[in-house]
């Protein structure tokens, strides 16, 4: 598997941004080279810390950048159109392919274009609520 961008955030609202090799859905654990240090090791990640795992496109993003948490009419989106809340508040807008509280957690894709997240890995016991739109 070829490493992709992360940025593992923490119910407890610490961050770890690199590249993973290993993160599958269904695994309790996966690995992250951080990004602020190279040449250092990987950094096990437990699923059960988390609240999200953001598949990005670069770590820095554009925090003046304001993400459309909407569609515009007449888009058709893959998947279910969902909200999703965290429990600390944070509302996120997209599709999912496959939402099922009794798993681990699911993929959400932005509703955004433009958004730096590619897709959102969604721990289901940092979420509050789903609502379909």
């Amino acid at each position: 598997m070829e490493p992709v961008k992360v940025v593992a955030r923490y119910v407890d609202g610490k961050r770890v941004k690199g590249f993973s090799q290993d993160f599958f859905p269904h695994k309790d654990r996966f690995h992250i080279y951080q990004a602020a240090k190279p040449s250092g090791g990987a950094v096990e990640v437990l699923l059960k810390d988390l609240k999200a795992v953001f598949f990005v496109q670069d770590f820095t993003g554009n925090y003046l950048y304001n993400e459309r948490k909407e569609y515009i009419q007449g888009e058709k989106p893959s998947g279910r159109k969902i909200e999703v809340t965290f429990r600390d508040g944070e509302v996120l807008v997209g599709t999912t392919l496959g939402y099922d509280p009794s798993r681990p957690g699911f993929f959400l894709f932005p509703a955004d274009p433009k958004s730096n997240n590619i897709r959102v890995f969604a721990v289901t016991t940092a979420v509050k609520k789903v609502r379909y739109l």
